[in-house]
């Protein structure tokens, strides 16, 4: 009967924990693109343009809006829903307040449900492809452009959807580098 070495033993839990730690950190992205290729979990499309087809076939796009517990705006959809044509561009707009007395960045992501449709909701210019930086009280409203693709029509699980729901959720996130210092220097100035 062999003992095991203590120095072994350590080395190999030393190796666990970092590999574990390596799947952990690699998990967000490798889920990002996984939903990116699959249009698993509602994942969405960037497009340029619209499309170029658009059939008779309606299709009902409702809005969501919520925001992290963490995340002091105030966020919502400013309209519940719109009617397009599958193939049709559509236009959204979403209204984000900043109530505090400081600059607040924050950066939305999104879902698509129900997830078949996921694949088939494609966004021409949105909102949620940057940062947001609200100062003190400002208000905003924020535009997302988006079409059906018409393929939608061609797949066995998606094709008799007829109403889509598109959610944001906002997070905070760290204003960039260097935009506190710049923002200390200007209430220096006024003070």
């Amino acid at each position: 009967m062999s003992r095991s070495n203590p120095q072994k033993t350590l080395l190999q839990l030393v190796g666990v924990v970092v590999l574990m730690g390596g799947l952990a950190w690699a998990s967000v992205p490798f889920y990002s693109w996984f939903c990116k290729v699959t249009g698993f979990g509602g994942e969405t499309n960037v497009a340029e343009a619209g499309s170029d087809v658009i059939l008779d076939q309606t299709v009902k796009i409702r809005f969501d809006g919520s925001k992290d517990r963490d995340m002091p705006w105030e966020f919502k959809p400013l309209q519940q829903e719109v009617e397009l044509r599958i193939g049709e561009t559509g236009m959204a707009f979403y209204e984000a307040y900043n109530p505090t007395d400081r600059p607040i960045a924050g950066q939305a992501s999104y879902n698509v449900a129900p997830y078949s449709a996921g694949a088939y909701f494609t966004k021409i210019a949105c909102f949620c492809f940057t940062e947001q930086i609200l100062q003190p009280g400002e208000r905003v409203e924020m535009p997302v452009t988006f079409f059906v693709d018409p393929e939608i029509v061609d797949d066995p699980e998606a094709k008799f959807v007829h109403t889509i729901t598109l959610s944001y959720t906002f997070y905070q996130i760290d204003l960039p580098e260097g935009y506190a210092a710049l923002d200390q220097q200007a209430d220096t100035k006024l003070n």
